[in-house]
């Protein structure tokens, strides 16, 4: 049995309440409360610590790093929340991809089915989430994928390149309302200096895309990609598999219209949704 799986025997802990054990664990030696840990650690609220601590939330990579420095714990808990948390569990709360997507100076997207998940609204977000057929804390995830944006505000973001196909603009995710909203929200950030929002329309029929969505991460040292599916989400740093992935970009993008084009189209269709 893998440290991801129910514990079915009551001998074993999962990965998350193995976490959650050795923070609590670390805390009560500091003598700290909930609350104390949160304001310490700056960031956070005491309801986090709180869900952390009982395996109701994975825990960030931010989060575990700041605990270690507190309680002088030599990076334990970060290398527990990197190498221990479930793979399938949402992108948001995966601390390897968070990582990465954190210290990126570019991020490159392609999407055929829904917005990227940086760029989504709540109620998009919740949409998504709620008939994603996952078994999800629907409200605990849409939150982690708004802080998860705030990559985008912070004083250095990174530059984000989303390629969508046209689908994504027409279909009614959420309704009309939340689909004229969406669409909003995408002209407005299409308008920001480090983002970039290409529309692949439909008459370009068939191309490489339509095999599924996928993130290029590029950092100081590495480009790493992210590949997500029904099941999991995957990353690779492999030589082979960057590159293949990168040629796979190169063919998205030239059958997407270029910004202009693309935020004409993407104006005319939420006239639509009006």
């Amino acid at each position: 049995m893998s440290v991801c799986e129910e514990n079915v025997s009551g001998n074993r802990m999962t990965a998350l309440e193995f976490f959650a054990r050795e923070l609590r664990r670390a805390r009560e030696t500091a003598g700290m409360s909930q609350a104390q840990l949160a304001t310490a650690i700056v960031g956070y609220s005491a309801s986090f610590v709180a869900m952390v601590e009982t395996a109701r939330r994975v825990p960030k990579p931010d989060f575990a790093q700041r605990c270690d420095q507190l309680f002088s714990t030599d990076g334990i808990l970060a290398r527990l929340a990197e190498d221990l948390v479930c793979r399938d569990m949402p992108p948001e709360w995966v601390g390897q991809w968070l990582s990465i997507e954190g210290n990126a100076t570019s991020l490159l997207s392609y999407q055929p089915l829904v917005v990227p998940g940086l760029l989504q609204t709540e109620s998009y977000a919740r949409e998504v989430i709620a008939t994603s057929g996952r078994e999800f804390a629907v409200e605990e995830q849409v939150e982690a994928r708004l802080e998860r944006q705030g990559i985008l505000s912070r004083l250095n973001p990174p530059m984000l390149v989303a390629v969508m196909d046209e689908g994504v603009l027409r279909r009614p995710v959420g309704g009309a309302k939340v689909m004229e909203e969406q669409i909003t929200r995408l002209l407005e950030m299409a308008e920001h200096p480090r983002i970039l929002i290409q529309i692949v329309p439909f008459a370009a029929g068939a191309y490489a895309g339509l095999a599924g969505p996928f993130v290029i991460a590029t950092t100081d040292d590495r480009d790493v990609v992210y590949v997500d599916s029904a099941f999991s989400g995957d990353t690779t740093k492999r030589s082979e598999d960057v590159a293949t992935m990168r040629r796979l970009w190169e063919a998205v993008r030239a059958e997407a219209l270029p910004k202009r084009k693309s935020i004409d189209l993407m104006a005319k269709v939420a006239e639509t949704w009006t």
